[in-house]
């Protein structure tokens, strides 16, 4: 269950609309959005924290991997898949690589 958000909708063709909401926090440096962001992450029963400097685009969605001991070849979710119906919380999102952030 998420803690904010909308209604989802599902239109008389079919069409789902989804009802989550999208949070852009910004401010000074030292207002504690990151202290924020962290404690987020204790109170949401499903939440992932990731931080910009360390994520891509990939690391964000998911990535093709090959196991080193069978040779198969996996599908690892990353913090958007693995916060499914949650919260994902994305630190300091402008330290990504411009080509990563869409």
């Amino acid at each position: 269950h998420q803690l904010v958000g909308g209604a989802t909708r599902k239109l008389s063709d079919g069409m789902k609309i989804r009802g989550d909401i999208n949070i852009c926090l910004m401010g000074d440096p030292g207002v504690a959005k990151s202290q924020l962001l962290k404690h987020m992450t204790t109170v949401s029963p499903r939440s992932v924290y990731t931080t910009g400097k360390g994520s891509s685009g990939v690391g964000l969605t998911a990535a093709v991997t090959r196991d080193k001991i069978t040779g198969e070849i996996t599908l690892e979710g990353g913090a958007l898949v693995l916060a499914d119906m949650g919260i994902c919380c994305i630190d300091e999102f402008d330290k990504m690589e411009d080509s990563d952030r869409t």
